[in-house]
């Protein structure tokens, strides 16, 4: 039994021992030696191998295995807690092989103008990311490329450039006038006192032929005297042995009838005189028109002694009125003369007056730099009335069948215009355009796109930062690769802020 035991201690300490000297392998058995070992470094990573030097393998970097852009430069964990793998120098060519992607230079996340040509930590202790030698593209200016996530995620929208007449539409405010060519007033060629008033309220309507007030004027009693006298004459003449008497007396008539006829004597008023044969006191005033009266000299007009000329009443025809509206200066090359015109009013909703331009001021308004436009409109049921507010919209043809892009596409600097074009696949770019009119929504492009592509209408002020920023990038890259000859060995130059 003791023999048993000691034979059991002395083989477990001789493989022990036998253990010991296979992993020292202090005479260097060939057949015990491992093809290689590696040692890490702060510099890099080293391979050691024997004298023979057969199969050595060195490892240029570590990659994670499901994300072969998560590149150290020693093993690790990656992202997903998997253990980087190696990659060997004799796996990498000169060339990247076909469908890898070379990296071209590293730059920190959250600061893309730091740029390193190898792995490391930002400023900001974050990851630096690759960026690779097709996203660096210095072929295209302003080309931009952003991950098709982060492209969806900011909202961009494009839409295609096409061909479209485009209306140029003017908005603006205007007051209802009267019709200037139908208004009319009312005087008198004589002097004398007011007797009777029988329209006497402004408002009232009137009707062409309508005694309005009756006058007592000495000079038209006088007038009519004269006219009565001349028509005795030429009937006592007429019936005579001298036609050139009768001539003469007929010719006085004419005259007396002329002169009351120039003081507005209707042809019923004369005729009325020649059948009664007895001059009227007072005569009545008509009114020469149809309308309102929309003026009236004084809140009383009986009794008042009027002067020639003096104008009493002012009466307006509302079958049809005029909208005075105000446009500005750079709306006023697309007006014309009998363009048609749609006024909405505040008081009767959903009822649209159409009417025509009839009359452009020949003038700006010193101060609001606008100008003065007269629209004509019919009128039913006498509806509409001065000074009434309206809302004019006026439909101008500006361009057809031109190129287009929405407004919200098109970035104006004060400078230059740009818009930015969808490539797909998260391509973008940047492209200055000549722009020709506006209206609707819409901007005539003269230069810079072509039918068919597609620009963006939302986020582009985010694209079009993001060209400025990589632009800016490729000189840095540019200058420091033609200072060297080759991409830099060392981190390349700070970028001026």
């Amino acid at each position: 039994m003791k023999k048993l035991l000691v034979l059991g201690i002395a083989m477990f300490v001789l493989g022990i021992g036998l253990a010991m000297l296979v992993l020292a392998n202090p005479f260097e058995w060939s057949w015990m030696r491992p093809a290689g070992r590696l040692v890490l470094g702060s510099g890099g990573v080293e391979s050691t191998t024997g004298p023979s030097g057969a199969g050595e393998r060195q490892v240029k970097y570590w990659q994670a295995p499901m994300d072969p852009t998560y590149i150290r430069n020693e093993p690790g964990k990656s992202p997903m807690g998997m253990d980087l793998i190696p990659v060997y120098e004799d796996e990498i060519a000169d060339a990247p092989p076909a469908g890898e992607r070379q990296i071209r230079y590293w730059q920190a996340p959250m600061d893309p103008t730091y740029i390193r040509n190898e792995p490391g930590k930002s400023p900001m202790g974050m990851d630096l990311i690759p960026v690779y030698a097709d996203e660096a593209d210095d072929d295209v200016a302003g080309t931009v490329r952003i991950d098709p996530t982060f492209v969806q995620n900011i909202g961009v929208q494009s839409e295609p450039v096409q061909r479209a007449d485009i209306p140029f539409t003017i908005r603006t405010v205007g007051n209802v006038t009267y019709n200037d060519q139908q208004v009319s007033w009312v005087n008198t060629k004589y002097e004398g006192w007011i007797e009777r008033v029988f329209v006497n309220y402004v408002g009232e309507t009137v009707t062409k032929g309508q005694e309005l007030f009756e006058v007592y004027s000495p000079q038209l009693v006088t007038t009519q005297n004269e006219y009565l006298q001349a028509v005795d004459y030429a009937s006592r003449m007429a019936t005579g042995d001298y036609p050139e008497a009768a001539a003469r007396a007929r010719s006085l008539v004419d005259s007396s009838r002329q002169r009351l006829e120039y003081w507005d004597i209707t042809e019923e008023q004369i005729a009325e005189l020649e059948r009664s044969r007895t001059p009227k006191r007072a005569l009545a005033v008509v009114s020469g028109v149809d309308g309102l009266v929309v003026e009236k000299m004084d809140q009383a007009l009986e009794g008042m002694y009027v002067h020639a000329g003096m104008n009493l009443y002012k009466i307006a025809n509302l079958s049809t009125v005029w909208v005075e509206v105000e446009v500005f200066e750079n709306q006023v090359p697309w007006l014309q003369v009998g363009q048609r015109a749609v006024i909405e009013l505040p008081y009767a909703p959903g009822r649209p007056y159409v009417g025509r331009v009839r009359y452009l001021f020949p003038f700006f308004e010193n101060k609001t730099r606008t100008m003065k436009a007269t629209i004509e409109l019919r009128n039913p049921g006498l509806k509409l009335r001065a000074d009434m507010y309206a809302n004019v919209t006026l439909e101008v043809p500006s361009a057809r069948n031109v190129l287009v892009v929405p407004e919200e596409a098109v970035i104006q600097s004060g400078q230059r215009n740009v818009v930015v074009l969808d490539r797909g696949n998260g391509t973008f770019q940047v492209r200055e355009i000549t722009l020709g009119v506006n209206g609707s929504g819409l901007w005539e492009v003269k230069e810079g796109v072509a039918e068919g592509e597609h620009v963006v209408v939302s986020a582009q002020f985010l694209i079009d930062s993001e060209s400025s920023l990589q632009e800016a990038i490729r000189k840095i890259v540019s200058k420091a690769e033609s200072a060297q000859g080759e991409p830099p060995a060392g981190p390349m130059p700070e970028p001026q802020h």
